[in-house]
């Protein structure tokens, strides 16, 4: 067995199997744990997910959101146990695998298609045989 598939095996408990599809574009909830002294709460973060990194244990994704006109990113590991779950609040039709280029989008322009809506129109397009 070699070493990597040997890291496999013994990762594989510890990854979350409780996922939902999450795709690069959809604006996505991030359930954390935040622990203060001896309390723990949870704090949600809500924002486009721009990037998917990684696999297996080390898979992380990172989330884009806007506070008082600032863009706020933070990655966040899959896999870990700060995370209590996530949530897919809207899906949105992304063409690449990293939307960096949100970074520099500003008002209108900055929002995605709605995944649904673009397979509505293609379903009600009609069809023209040659």
């Amino acid at each position: 067995m070699s070493t990597q598939a040997l890291i496999e095996s013994i990762t594989e408990s510890q990854l979350k199997s409780d996922l939902p599809t999450m795709d690069v574009g959809d604006t996505i909830n991030v359930h954390c744990r935040i622990i203060e002294g001896e309390k723990e709460r949870v704090q949600v973060y809500q924002g486009v997910m721009i990037a998917r990194n990684g696999r297996g244990i080390t898979e992380s994704i990172t989330v884009r959101r806007i506070v008082d006109n600032e863009g706020v990113e933070r990655v966040f590991p899959i896999n870990s146990p700060r995370i209590a779950k996530f949530e897919v609040v809207r899906r949105a039709d992304a063409r690449r695998a990293k939307l960096y280029f949100l970074r520099d989008r500003v008002g209108k322009s900055r929002r995605l298609r709605d995944r649904r809506r673009a397979l509505e129109r293609v379903k009600n397009e009609p069809v023209v045989k040659n």
